[in-house]
């Protein structure tokens, strides 16, 4: 039976959506292609018929997570001014929300140590993720008059990572709450993104 190009998709999708809540519980290099196939409710032998290898699957699925994640930026920017737009950006990232999300958000505090050791093809799409969030925040940071907005944007990423990681590994949720709390503290008044009176 042969199916139309929108059901392959969507089933595509159905297998990308199993690879990233398994690359997000045990990562990339525990993922399992017969279970995520089956948590799909395919079976395993339709694989090749959405990707050439296990690697193949991992870098599709590295794409879609940071599309997912330039999405929620855009969601949490859009229509805004440069400072409220920003703002609202590191409100929602180092928010007990997005910490508490282990099934979806960013795709960085997950995927970076583990990036190092995979394939080459594979970090290349983490790097191009990566840029693609870090050129959105630059995009409003040069709005908001930045000299460097690369730099600042990939500063202020890598703080956000961080602490995202750091308060999802404290075990004491009172403690957790304060890394998030201090450094949304300080990348606001860092990058003049509090309301002005």
């Amino acid at each position: 039976m042969r199916y139309s190009a929108e059901h392959k998709q969507k089933t595509r999708e159905r297998v990308l959506a199993e690879a990233a809540r398994a690359i997000r519980e045990e990562g990339p290099h525990q993922l399992g292609v017969a279970d995520v196939m089956a948590k799909a409710g395919l079976t395993h032998g339709g694989f090749y018929a959405h990707f050439k290898s296990k690697d193949d699957l991992v870098a599709a699925t590295i794409d879609q997570m940071f599309a997912l994640g330039r999405e929620r930026m855009a969601l949490e920017t859009s229509d805004r001014p440069p400072a409220e737009a920003l703002r609202n950006y590191v409100n929602f990232y180092l928010s007990r929300s997005h910490r508490d999300a282990r099934e979806s958000g960013c795709p960085l505090p997950y995927l970076a140590a583990d990036a190092p050791r995979l394939t080459e093809a594979t970090r290349e799409r983490f790097a191009a993720g990566f840029r693609g969030l870090r050129d959105g925040l630059a995009a409003k940071l040069a709005l908001l008059g930045e000299a460097d907005p690369d730099q600042a944007a990939a500063s202020m990423l890598a703080e956000m990572v961080g602490a995202l990681s750091l308060a999802r590994a404290e075990p004491e949720p009172a403690k957790s709450d304060d890394i998030l709390k201090r450094s949304r503290k300080a990348l606001r008044e860092r990058f003049k993104l509090e309301p002005q009176s």
